[in-house]
């Protein structure tokens, strides 16, 4: 039978101070709170991976940053995922990517790669000139595009002028 550990509170965690060695202070349902020697103090959530078995660790954060709810929260979401069958740390590692997929796909993003191919065989002035025209166009035309659709949709009347009244 699976040992009960007794919650940690608050002011526990508040007062745990840090020794010669690296020790650990458990909450339960795998999540720990490290203290080093330096007096950093590291949320850990220690879980058995779905498919291989092995033993690891996800790190939350550090704990003034990360108060002791947020924490238990972090970890109540992670055992959601295993219970699916899914690793926690790799399901915010693919978010991770995913994420820096999107930002890396935006519209600006792919000008400035696409100038910085075009830097090599046109002018310097010429490119600054490019941008601006990019930035000043382009922009205001999507943003024009962005708002017709909207107004559209919800069936707003465009020529309501708004006063500051």
């Amino acid at each position: 039978m699976a040992r009960t550990t007794k919650p940690l509170t608050n002011t526990e965690v508040k007062q745990a101070k840090p020794k010669d060695k690296v020790y650990t202070l458990s909450d339960g349902g795998g999540l720990q709170l490290r203290i080093k020697p330096n007096g950093s103090k590291l949320w850990l959530f220690d879980y058995r991976r779905p498919y291989t078995k092995q033993r690891t660790c996800l790190s939350f954060g550090s704990y003034p940053d990360l108060s002791l709810a947020d924490a238990r929260g972090k970890r109540d979401t992670a055992r959601e995922l295993l219970v699916k069958d899914i690793d926690p740390k790799e399901h915010r590692e693919e978010e991770n990517r995913l994420n820096k997929t999107a930002h890396s796909n935006t519209l600006e993003h792919i000008a400035a790669r696409w100038l910085e191919v075009k830097k090599a065989k046109i002018s310097s002035d010429h490119a600054i000139d490019t941008w601006r025209s990019l930035e000043l166009h382009i922009s205001h035309y999507l943003l024009y595009l962005i708002k017709e659709v909207f107004f559209h949709r919800y069936n707003i009347n465009t020529s309501l002028k708004f006063s500051s009244s």
